[in-house]
């Protein structure tokens, strides 16, 4: 599945952007999230063998009439093996492609760097620093040791410096269409199901879901929130729980007090690694 081909399909504004959407200027709210659904569609990259007509679409550089086109060509002549291919397309020009490249990927193809936000015309770059470390370019983007032996500085031209150099390394990072990091796997005690199941000094998983002046609430699993307070949130003292602790954080915490008839519970952080 394409999670970003289902997202396109839908109207920003029937996700809920807010309470006064309504009462702002509906045509500049268009505009304002049409433009974070352009951002968000080519910083994650469209595959250009799968994407339909309409994703393209949201791609820079193109419109509804070459997004049409390349799905054409594509039915007419099978799939794209590089990037090169798209000039073939009706009507595809030069500025076009010099602005959609980058986030079109073709997975498999014949040069590995189409399956990067590495733009074609920083190849050559890619290229001189595989040359220069006895590597291939489909090695030096799956070994990040080899990476980080390069000196950018070595690099830098009048037309390339060292920020664009950095951004074709952290690119080479992340090849193909997911920028997101590796989710962190969380998981609640699985012996803790109720109330009745808490004692005093169990370490717990949780997570942080409100945090108020006085502390913070944590989600421990189960129906009952349980309360860390300012003075039990670290081993120094802190007037801000937002100096050491954020919104949906997860915390190991250790319980110690139960109040089964006001159901509360008492929490707390000091000692306790995170």
């Amino acid at each position: 599945m394409d999670p970003l081909a289902e997202l396109v399909k839908i109207d920003p504004k029937s996700i809920g952007v807010g309470q006064y959407q309504h009462d702002v200027d509906q045509n500049k709210l268009k505009q304002s999230l049409d433009q974070t659904v352009v951002n968000c569609v080519n910083s994650v990259g469209v595959n250009l063998n799968t994407a339909s007509s309409y994703l393209l679409t949201y791609v820079s550089g193109l419109g509804p009439q070459l997004a049409q086109n390349i799905v054409n060509f594509r039915a007419e002549n099978s799939t794209f093996k590089n990037r090169k291919e798209l000039m073939k397309v009706p009507r595809m020009g030069a500025k076009s492609f010099e602005q959609c490249a980058g986030f079109l990927r073709i997975p498999q193809g014949t040069n590995p760097l189409d399956n990067t936000a590495v733009h074609p015309e920083s190849y050559h770059i890619v290229e001189k620093m595989a040359k220069d470390n006895r590597c291939s370019v489909e090695e030096l983007i799956a070994d990040a040791g080899l990476r980080k032996k390069i000196d950018l500085h070595r690099y830098v031209t009048g037309e390339t410096g060292i920020p664009t150099l950095t951004d074709i390394m952290e690119e080479l990072d992340k090849p193909g269409r997911n920028p997101r990091q590796t989710i962190q796997v969380f998981e609640f005690d699985k012996n803790v199901k109720t109330l009745d199941d808490l004692k005093e000094g169990m370490v717990l998983p949780g997570i942080i879901n409100n945090i108020t002046n006085f502390g913070c609430f944590i989600d421990l699993g189960i129906k009952e929130n349980g309360l860390v307070h300012l003075s039990q949130l670290a081993d120094r003292y802190i007037t801000d729980p937002t100096q050491v602790v954020k919104l949906h954080q997860h915390v190991m915490v250790k319980v110690i007090s139960v109040d089964k008839e006001r159901k509360r519970i008492q929490l707390s952080m000091k000692g306790v690694n995170s």
